[in-house]
This record gives structure tokens, sequence and C-alpha cells, in this order.
């Protein structure tokens, strides 16, 4: 930058701006957006499977042909049961599962809003790093 002596101050250069004509443009560098509500639920679900005591969870009930019980889910993981209730509900809360209850235990199954969606992303999870490398 040329320095202009009599404000004691720096001049700073013009900025040309050159037209764009129509036919020498590009399309967009990036898609569409994603429509705020698909959004909203897909960052929701993507929060419960942060943590991988609910993809053990949830990994349980999409291989379980039934309902399971609140008591067995416990058995799969060193949690107490406070844990795994509370790990629970924010599945439920993100819509990836249902309770039904039985007695004075509950019973869990995969949202069937949800379950393709929850056995399409289980099944995307990287497998074994050996059978990767391959």
């Amino acid at each position: 930058m040329p320095y202009h002596p009599h404000m004691n101050t720096l001049r700073r250069g013009t900025i040309h701006l050159l037209p764009i004509q129509e036919d020498d443009c590009c399309a967009p560098a990036r898609p569409p957006g994603l429509p705020a509500d698909r959004a909203a639920l897909a960052a929701r679900r993507f929060k419960a499977l942060a943590d991988t005591t609910r993809l053990g969870i949830l990994a349980t009930l999409a291989a379980a042909d039934n309902p399971v019980c609140a008591c067995d889910l416990g058995d799969d993981v060193a949690l107490g049961q406070p844990t795994v209730a509370h790990h629970l509900k924010v599945l439920r809360d993100a819509g990836l599962i249902v309770a039904e209850r039985r007695g004075k235990w509950a019973h869990y199954q995969l949202h069937p809003a949800a379950a393709d969606w929850v056995r399409a992303t289980l099944a995307a999870l990287p497998g074994d790093s050996t059978a990767e490398n391959r």
C-alpha cells in the first residue's frame, strides 16, 4: 500500500468489480439446504446415538424379535439400573424406541417409524478393522 504523506496514513487501493456474465456462471457448489424439520429430527437422533451404551441398547433392540424387558437391557452393560433408565429415556425422547408397561417392568422395542433408519444406521457403522482393510 502506498503511503500518503499529507495525511500520515496509508492509501488503500481501489477494488474494481468485474461484471459476471450469465453464460460464464457455474452451478452452485452445494446442494439445496436440508429442511429445518428434517435437520432437527436428524440432530436429535444423532445426539442420542453419540454414546456407546445407547448404541448397544439399540443394537440389542434391533436384533430382538419381541420387545425386551428393561431388566434384560441392563445385563449387556456394566451400569446400574438408574443409568440404564436414563439412556432409555434419551432414546425415547429422540423417538428411536417405545416402551410398553407390563407389570412393574417396561418392555422396549424400536419405534416403528424409526426402525428402518436405526437398522440402516447400525449397519453403516464401521465394523471389524481387519475386514475394512482388505
